[in-house]
């Protein structure tokens, strides 16, 4: 079992920062547009009942992403207190 944790198997309800972006090019690239960078914190709103697509509020806002693209992004948990202190609100 791998150390990773992805954005694709993070527990829906958790906070988390994002650690690195996997990826090339173009899709990186968009996924850093959308707001998605090195240790922006992060909270799981919800997964569709298949996996596809999983929602998140990230800088104020909510994202919704493919389980593709979320499987490039790898997370690390913080804590509700930190992520409050951070403004990431369950919205």
């Amino acid at each position: 079992m791998s150390d990773i944790l992805t954005l694709r198997d993070a527990e829906i309800g958790g906070f988390y920062s994002v650690k690195k972006i996997h990826g090339l090019g173009p899709v990186k690239r968009r996924i850093m547009d959308m707001g998605v960078t090195k240790n922006t914190p992060l909270y799981v709103r919800k997964v569709a009942p298949l996996g596809d697509p999983v929602q998140i509020t990230i800088r104020n806002y909510e994202l919704s992403l493919r389980k593709e693209d979320a499987g490039m992004i790898e997370v690390v948990p913080i804590e509700p207190e930190e992520a409050e202190s951070l403004k990431i609100k369950k919205i």
